[in-house]
């Protein structure tokens, strides 16, 4: 009796394990066409385990295995930049981030993605060059970048973000790193996609980059050449893009933002930052 006993809890204990991974898995996917092919895939291996538990098919069960292995071996090469975060992250131990928990420290304020389209708006209208990573709960670390850059914690400033970005300072050719309402670092190099290599510039790449590894942290580019403004998040790149779309995509990643403060100001500075020029795609220097 205790034998059946022990049998039928470890049965249980397989069966909650496995729901509450697939239940994981399904709530960190967000696009439909991923979540069919994850959906079809645990089929398969589910079918899998129900032949090879309960029924006596030898043929049909190495079948079934076979056709298991080549579309995990399928979506290992569909999903290597996902596979690769999931084992970065494991370790690194940000067990909060897989778990798509973000500390609360990485949320920023209205005030926050004001400075940031303010910043994003002027540094446009002058034609300079910029790349800033906002970490909205990836625990982004140095670790995570090809070089991690020098180290600010300072506060958050417009002024401040369009004098790292200055052309004469040493620093304006990398990227800066935003947590919540400081900057933490400037002069970071990226790492680069390789999607859209031949109609993409260099901080393109490095915006699509950082996003495909971390998918909960985004980035703002600006054009040097044209001063389009663009923002890169999950690998996906949305430009050209206005002072005002900016704002509201801010507002969408970071949540509801908790201060409403220099609104007023902000809506004059959109107003006269919201005609860009369309981007070339043949420029490759951005």
């Amino acid at each position: 009796m205790n034998f059946w006993g022990f049998i039928n809890l470890k049965f249980l204990l397989d069966v909650l394990f496995a729901a509450g991974f697939g239940l994981l898995l399904f709530s960190r996917v967000k696009e439909q066409r991923t979540l069919w092919l994850l959906r079809g895939y645990l089929f398969l291996v589910s079918f899998a385990w129900f032949i090879q538990r309960y029924a006596y098919l030898p043929l049909t069960s190495k079948l079934i295995d076979a056709v298991v292995l080549a579309c995990s071996l399928s979506l290992a090469i569909l999903w290597q930049g996902e596979l690769r975060r999931l084992m970065e992250l494991l370790g690194t131990g940000r067990l909060a981030v897989l778990l798509g928990n973000p500390p609360k420290e990485f949320r920023a304020t209205s005030t926050t993605v004001n400075q940031l389209v303010d910043a994003a708006g002027k540094l446009s209208q002058n034609r300079k060059g910029a790349l800033i990573v906002v970490d909205l709960g990836c625990d982004l670390r140095p670790e995570d970048f090809l070089y991690s850059g020098i180290n600010i914690e300072a506060q958050l400033s417009t002024d401040l973000l369009i004098n790292l970005f200055a052309t004469d300072t040493p620093l304006h050719d990398g990227a800066v790193l935003v947590k919540g309402n400081k900057i933490i670092s400037a002069g970071v190099i990226l790492p680069l996609s390789r999607q859209g290599i031949s109609r993409y510039g260099t901080r393109h790449l490095a915006a699509l980059g950082i996003t495909e590894r971390f998918d909960r942290c985004i980035c703002i580019v600006v054009s040097e050449e044209t001063g389009t403004l663009s923002l890169a998040n999950q690998g996906k790149l949305e430009r050209p893009i206005t002072s005002s779309r900016l704002q509201e995509l801010l507002i969408k990643f970071v949540g509801n933002p908790k201060s409403s403060a220099n609104k007023s100001t902000f809506s004059q500075n959109i107003n006269t930052s919201d005609n860009i020029t369309i981007e070339n795609d043949s420029n490759k220097s951005d």
